[in-house]
């Protein structure tokens, strides 16, 4: 269980895909074979079969595409400062336009941010230097794996987030097992086997957005599109799912009172609100509606 709430927090989601480069350098592939068909090369070579058609590969067969996460901070005030963090960053262009009317916008991404080097190493050097708790779901076996794997193949320095004290006790290691700094709720909340529950299962039931609109089998096909937006929209989204559940746990083990976590999930909210306002963010009001949504058919379903 939580054993506390340091008032340095971040609530992280990474999305990948398979890497191409990877499937070309590891496989026997006709040179002129494209991305998609590396792809699938290595989703055979990884035991595809007509039920899985994706399965698991290898993190360091995988390129990093985004990441996302909730930054939490308190204040020497008191106060807490909250936002939304995302890499590669997005911009939004007019799309269509009829008599000088915009139709509609298209979301685009920073292109020199959208490399993996780009948004791994901004990422891990960024860690270095604020130094927060780390807060995922199935964070230790993948998404800090995979974070430190392909930064050694991309040739990332991060000697800062690297850095280890000599004792367990004398700071921060993102490394050890055992310890707050990489709090993985699924080693938290789980079980063993089929019995450990999915970021999905535990959420809905909660009354959190767990998988609406697309899902992580999308995100390679996303990516081989071009829609890079779509894909950190949904890594937005999953990494606030994450730290909603890491409120409600940490709520559990009596770090926030009712009111307290009242207030918390309050002050989300209205991040909510006021990002969505942001042309590249509006599916942010959409995590809202369902959150909103959700809650309601949990409060009504829990009531009977």
């Amino acid at each position: 269980m939580i054993k506390s709430v340091p008032n340095n927090v971040l609530a992280f989601d990474v999305e990948w895909v398979p890497d191409p480069l990877a499937g070309r350098l590891l496989h026997d592939l006709p040179a002129d074979a494209t991305d998609r068909e590396v792809m699938e090369a290595m989703w055979r070579h990884g035991g595809a079969d007509e039920k899985n058609p994706q399965p698991y590969l290898k993190t360091v067969l995988c390129r990093v595409v985004s990441l996302a996460a909730v930054h939490r901070r308190l204040k020497p005030d008191g106060g807490v400062n909250l936002n939304l963090y995302s890499r590669p960053r997005m911009a939004s262009v007019d799309e269509e336009a009829v008599d000088g009317t915009v139709e509609r916008t298209r979301v685009v991404v920073d292109r020199d941010d959208a490399t993996e080097r780009s948004v791994v190493g901004h990422f891990l050097d960024w860690l270095g230097r604020v130094e927060p708790q780390l807060v995922g779901y199935n964070s230790v076996e993948a998404d800090l794996k995979i974070l430190l794997q392909r930064a050694i193949v991309l040739g990332v320095r991060a000697d800062r987030f690297a850095a280890r004290p000599d004792k367990p006790w004398q700071g921060r290691d993102y490394f050890a097992r055992d310890n707050e700094w990489n709090c993985d709720l699924k080693q938290v909340v789980g079980g063993f086997g089929k019995g450990t529950p999915a970021l999905h299962e535990i959420a809905v039931q909660s009354g959190i957005p767990g998988k609406f609109g697309i899902d992580g089998s999308q995100v390679a096909h996303l990516w081989l599109d071009g829609r890079l937006d779509r894909i950190v929209a949904y890594n937005e989204c999953d990494a606030l799912t994450t730290y909603l559940v890491w409120l409600r746990v940490a709520h559990f083990g009596g770090h926030f009172t009712d009111e307290q976590y009242q207030a918390e999930q309050e002050r989300l909210r209205e991040l909510l609100r006021s990002e969505s306002q942001v042309p590249s963010r509006a599916h942010l009001g959409d995590y809202l509606r369902e959150w909103e949504r959700l809650s309601h058919l949990v409060e009504a379903g829990r009531a009977g």
